[in-house]
């Protein structure tokens, strides 16, 4: 078993959920697990500079630059995120690899879970290639521990091989990125990189430096409660209005009927009695203006339907929460080519996507770090689903130290 894999085997049995509930940070504290395993690992490969903030669970370590390569090129730098998704648990991981031959994986036998290419077509295209799957039960954690494993096999083939060039290398390991405060308490002074790329992405091949505009939305309605014998011209039920909002809302521009470049509203949470609704959204477009238009959409709908009652009965709240990344990238193109040569050389078909997302990364590069993303082999994210590739996630990992080469020279 490769170096790659085996780690990556050891770090998602690891239960390393975030909660956006808690408001501590690290969200949750068995994200530290992971933390000192991983600060622990890159000390035992004689790493000298490994820093690990016990408060607020980060990991940074810096790999001097190969004999004859000081101080040429720029300090570049590798980041993955340590925790997992809420939406499906990350506790009691049971990976395994099989050889997939094509139709259906059986996940689960007992529990009836079938992993089936008819749902999921892209399965076709790993024919013949070997895939770690889950049980059925829980997510498996490659998103981001694919893009862990993968800079800590590329920290380990440097520091093994001190003959290959290479200029000062940085890699840090961020808690949270799923609750979106990975890079809340990110120590860009200690990290010292001029440029950095996270490692989070899916599909091997896949470049993106284009995320989503995003803001979050929470739609807050009162209605008014009267016994429903006497209810006539009296009764207004907060559940019925929060409805008649949505409804106003474009039917279509939702995750499940968009993709690439198109935007979308996303309801995450609702609740309601009659007296009180809460409706929670996610906003996003890659387009500014698009996005902007987005957050007045959902304005003008609280407002035509406080117009229809006469009164303020719904009252939005929106926050932003990152930008497009794309515009501190583009003055930083060479982050871009040299990824695509990297892969190039090693006969991988490199295109570049929009992210239907975030990544630390987005937030980094408004702090100063430009920061793309690179592919992990993971695919089906924040899912019962997910599953990794592995001769794709040992190709990355070569991405990764042609990438490291090419900053060098």
């Amino acid at each position: 078993m490769s170096d790659v894999i085996e780690r990556f085997l050891e770090y998602v049995r690891l239960d390393t959920q975030s909660d956006e509930h808690t408001g501590t940070q690290p969200s949750t504290a068995k994200q530290h697990d992971l933390a000192k395993l991983l600060y622990d690992q890159l000390c035992a490969m004689g790493i000298e500079k490994v820093t690990y903030d016990k408060e607020h669970c980060y990991v940074y370590a810096s790999i001097p630059a190969s004999a004859g390569m000081e101080g040429k090129g720029k300090k570049l730098g590798f980041i993955a995120h340590m925790d997992t998704a809420m939406e499906v648990t990350g506790a009691n991981v049971k990976p395994r690899i099989l050889s997939y031959a094509g139709g259906n994986i059986v996940l689960n036998e007992n529990e009836n879970i079938v992993f089936s290419p008819e749902e999921f077509p892209e399965l076709t295209q790993y024919i013949g290639k070997d895939l770690i799957v889950t049980d059925g039960t829980t997510l498996l954690g490659a998103d981001d521990k694919a893009g862990v494993a993968e800079i800590m096999a590329m920290a380990s083939f440097f520091t093994a091989h001190p003959e290959m060039p290479h200029g000062e290398l940085r890699i840090a390991f961020t808690p949270d990125e799923e609750i979106g405060s990975g890079t809340d308490f990110f120590d860009l002074e200690l990290f010292d990189a001029d440029v950095a790329y996270t490692v989070d992405g899916g599909a091997l091949g896949e470049l993106e430096y284009e995320n989503f505009n995003a803001a979050s939305a929470e739609v807050k309605i009162s209605g008014r409660s009267v016994h429903p014998g006497d209810a006539k011209d009296k009764m207004i039920n907060a559940s019925l209005v929060a409805m008649d909002y949505h409804a106003l809302l474009p039917a279509e521009e939702t995750p499940a009927h968009t993709e690439g470049y198109e935007g979308f509203y996303h309801l995450t949470a609702m609740s309601g009695e009659i007296e009180q609704a809460v409706l929670s959204y996610l906003i996003r477009d890659h387009d500014r203006d698009r996005f902007e238009q987005r957050k007045e959409c959902m304005r003008k709908a609280a407002e035509q339907i406080n117009e229809r009652f006469g009164q303020e009965l719904v009252r939005i709240t929106i926050e932003d929460s990152y930008y497009n990344m794309c515009e501190k990238i583009k003055p930083h193109m060479e982050l871009i080519e040299y990824a695509k040569a990297a892969m190039e050389e090693l006969g991988i078909p490199a295109k570049t996507v929009p992210i239907r997302g975030g990544t630390d990364g987005a937030r980094l590069s408004f702090m100063g770090l430009p920061c793309p993303n690179l592919c992990t082999g993971g695919r089906n994210c924040h899912s019962r689903f997910e599953y990794a590739c592995v001769q794709d996630m040992e190709q990355i990992v070569k991405v990764l130290v042609g990438i490291a080469k090419r900053f060098s020279e």
